[in-house]
This record gives C-alpha cells, sequence and structure tokens, in this order.
C-alpha cells in the first residue's frame, strides 16, 4: 500500500498533482458550514467530480468508481479521532492523503 499525503494548508486552493501516474488538478475551498469541498479535475480541466466534503475516515472516491482513479482519497486527523477539519487546521492537525494498494 502506498499513502501520498497531500499538501494543503488552511486556504482555498488550486493545483495540479500526480497520483498514480495520473495528473490532477485539484481544488480545496472553505464553504463555511459545509467545511472544505473538494474538487477534482483530470489533466486537460475537464471536472470528475465536484462538491466532496473531506468527511474523516472515509474513501471519499468509494461511490464514484465509474472515474476509474486508482486510489482512495481519505481525510486523516493527528489524533486518530473523526474530527472534520477546521478553517484553520486543514494540512497541520488535519491531512488528505491518497492511498493507492
Amino acid at each position: 500500500m502506498k499513502v501520498n499525503e497531500i499538501p494543503l494548508t488552511a486556504d482555498n486552493q488550486q493545483f495540479r498533482i500526480q497520483l498514480a501516474s495520473t495528473t490532477y488538478t485539484l481544488k480545496v475551498i472553505w464553504r463555511d458550514v459545509a467545511g472544505w469541498i473538494l474538487d477534482v479535475a483530470d489533466s486537460g480541466g475537464a471536472a470528475m467530480l465536484t462538491g466532496v466534503p473531506l468527511v474523516p475516515g472515509v474513501n471519499l472516491l468509494e461511490q464514484f468508481p465509474e472515474l476509474g482513479i486508482n486510489g482512495a482519497f481519505v481525510t486523516l486527523c493527528d489524533n486518530g479521532s473523526p474530527e472534520y477539519p477546521t478553517k484553520t487546521n486543514l494540512g497541520t492537525f488535519s491531512h488528505l492523503v491518497f492511498v493507492q494498494e
């Protein structure tokens, strides 16, 4: 199993990243009551997945097998608890990882 931490900070952000030999564009935005929201686009910028909340401890891609993304996005907390990332602790206490079997 290969685990890569996605480098995030507690700011709205958009960047390109290579995961499982494929380049994606990730966008992470703070949406107040909804919390941190993830959008994923392919290398050409076409939206693949939009509006996914960073729910801790679950595979955020599990309900979207048709996307063909070879891995799982999982939100984790440093203390192992199922706490949602806050507006200020994303990237320091709460982390987004990509897990490839």
